[in-house]
């Protein structure tokens, strides 16, 4: 049988975790990698690249903000590889719906880049597929503040 101090701790906790506003059952382990995320406080397609990111091993930490060109000209974003949301994580900036695995690939080989990209919203990448709709062909591109880009993956 729990002990009535096992049972007020564990409530406890599971509460507190509720008041997040997170997933409780799409907890990253610990030492996962951290991604930092900046999106419109009204785009469920974030939202939704967010899930695919935590169900994916990612911890993320969520910031809305109402001018996201602002956020882009802070962290240097070009103009060319914009999206609707941009992420920071170990160093590297990842813009629009790039999957959690070119993420992990990223962070893994560390190349000489700024980051990667998905521009624009092509249907089929992570938050953008929707069950039972054809999914176009999309690249992930690997950047350089300057603008200048290479394929990263094709998918």
């Amino acid at each position: 049988m729990i002990s009535r101090r096992a049972f007020l701790t564990r409530t406890a906790g599971v509460a507190a975790l509720g008041l997040t506003g997170r997933n409780l059952w799409a907890f990253a382990p610990v030492g996962a990698p951290l991604v930092t995320v900046y999106k419109s406080p009204s785009c469920g397609c974030c939202a939704k690249w967010v899930s695919h990111l935590e169900a994916n091993g990612f911890q993320t930490a969520v910031h809305d903000r109402d001018s996201m060109d602002e956020v882009k000209d802070g962290l240097g974003v070009p103009n060319s590889v914009r999206s609707c949301h941009t992420a920071q994580v170990n160093g590297y900036l990842i813009e629009g719906h790039v999957p959690a695995g070119d993420i992990t690939r990223l962070i893994a080989e560390r190349p000489k880049v700024s980051g990667l990209a998905v521009p624009g919203m092509p249907h089929g990448t992570p938050g953008m597929a929707a069950p039972g709709a054809p999914h176009e062909p999309f690249e992930v591109v690997a950047f350089q503040s300057s603008g200048a880009t290479q394929v990263f993956a094709r998918h």
